[in-house]
């Protein structure tokens, strides 16, 4: 009998350890370079967490958020684990469908991060993701084009010296095309682009009383800067550019200048990946008429959803990808200006980072000057720069986008975008019930 005993105990811990070795982690991430190498690197977690193995969902921007957006509204549970925004993070934390991050670790260090990411994370006090990196918005120009063009880069430019800066190192005959901005449709992508520039020409998407802005001249002006420019200067097939697009065009050369996610900088100085890293520089966001709302705060993050089967051990993978161990393997793979920006204080006081990473300081300086809470000449009853912090955002902004697209390919003008842009926008705002017919 004992030895009977010790067969269905030796048995049940076999059935135990297959059962441990059986958690797996559904992961939904963004297709950016910074999360391909964290898939890459992950390899490490599972060594020291054999009991977890990874699946990874890796989509296109705008189809994660589409994916992750149903999924989690449905209670679907089929990730456990996705990458979010700063938009998505308090909208969800506040209906429950994301778990809190209420007892972090110790060693986690979670005064490192910075206090406007975490912020931007949170919900009432509690937060709801945890970043993976953290982003603002620059300027990125070719030092060799500026040379050649007899110009100098300020340190803040206006729209307007862009457009001048365009017209002299734009060279169409040898595919060098003075300024790139992304045209493909979304509200994270051409419009988180196109919100900023209308900020700083003084225009909102709404006013105190949720009436649509966007039939005002402070629109035009902005949207028509932003067309303009990439009519006269930009590559062509611009309107199906997002950020990976517009950052590989970069890269291989075909870009004067780019205004975009200051994250793209560790990428563009990576001579392994980028034919213009040794000439590469770096300036503020540009300026319209006003240099308040004219850049954003976002971070991509880390959010466990409350229909997860399993949390705790999404929260072991999370605290693993946004540590300060995870920074220093990144360092030891890739180099330090590769490493995830934004997020930590002790990323920017660290030397080796500051040597290898001449953005550094202005990519910390824009991400703290961000203000999510006062970001328009006039006020606004809504939470946001690049985005309007509300659910029903999701849906007409990117139908915004694809007004502004269709202007960009040449198949529409402004006026007739920013008017049909304001009817549909009105129309989604009463039948949400901020408006009243």
């Amino acid at each position: 009998m004992k030895t009977l005993a010790a067969l269905l105990l030796g048995a049940t811990a076999l059935v135990g350890t297959q059962a441990m070795a059986e958690t797996t982690l559904t992961i939904a991430t963004v297709n950016n370079n910074d999360m391909i190498v964290m898939q890459k690197l992950s390899k490490d977690f599972e060594q020291k967490n054999p009991d977890i193995k990874l699946n990874w969902v890796i989509l296109e921007e705008n189809v994660l958020r589409q994916k992750v957006t149903t999924d989690i509204a449905t209670q679907g549970g089929q990730y456990d684990i996705m990458t979010i925004g700063m938009f998505e993070t308090p909208l969800w934390g506040e209906k429950g469908w994301l778990s809190e991050f209420s007892e972090v670790p110790v060693e986690y260090n979670l005064d490192d991060v910075l206090q406007s990411v975490r912020d931007g994370l949170s919900f009432d006090g509690k937060l709801y993701a945890l970043p993976f990196y953290a982003e603002s918005q620059m300027t990125f120009y070719r030092k060799d084009l500026f040379e050649k063009a007899g110009i100098e880069m300020p340190d803040k430019p206006t729209w307007e010296q862009i457009g001048q800066f365009a017209e002299k190192i734009t060279d169409k005959d040898n595919e060098v095309y003075g300024i790139c901005l992304r045209g493909k449709p979304g509200w994270g992508e051409n419009m988180g682009q196109i919100g900023p520039v209308v900020n700083s020409y003084g225009g909102r998407w709404f006013d105190m009383s949720w009436k649509p802005q966007l039939d005002t001249p402070a629109w035009k002006e902005g949207v028509t800067t932003y067309v303009e420019l990439l009519k006269k200067y930009g590559p062509p097939g611009v309107a199906s550019n997002g950020f990976n697009e517009t950052l590989a065009l970069f890269a291989n050369g075909k870009c004067g200048m780019w205004v975009d996610a200051t994250v793209a900088a560790g990428f563009l100085t990576d001579t392994k990946q980028s034919q213009v890293a040794d000439k590469m520089g770096y300036a503020h966001p540009p300026i319209g008429k006003f240099e308040k709302g004219n850049h954003y705060l976002w971070s991509w993050a880390l959010a466990v959803p409350a229909s997860s089967k399993e949390p705790e051990a999404a929260k072991k993978f999370i605290y693993w990808a946004t540590s300060q161990d995870y920074i220093k393997l990144v360092a030891e793979a890739n180099g330090w200006a590769a490493v995830p920006p934004g997020t930590r204080t002790s990323t920017y006081e660290t030397p080796e980072y500051i040597s290898a990473a001449p953005f550094a300081k202005l990519t910390l300086e824009t991400i703290e000057t961000a203000d999510p809470t006062d970001a328009t000449q006039e006020q606004v009853p809504y939470r946001g720069i690049s985005y309007v912090g509300i659910p029903e955002f999701q849906a007409f902004g990117t139908a915004v986008g694809q007004q502004m697209a269709a202007v960009i390919a040449g198949q529409t003008s402004v006026d007739e975008a920013l008017e049909a842009s304001q009817a549909l926008v009105t129309r989604a705002m009463k039948q949400a019930g901020y408006l009243k017919d």
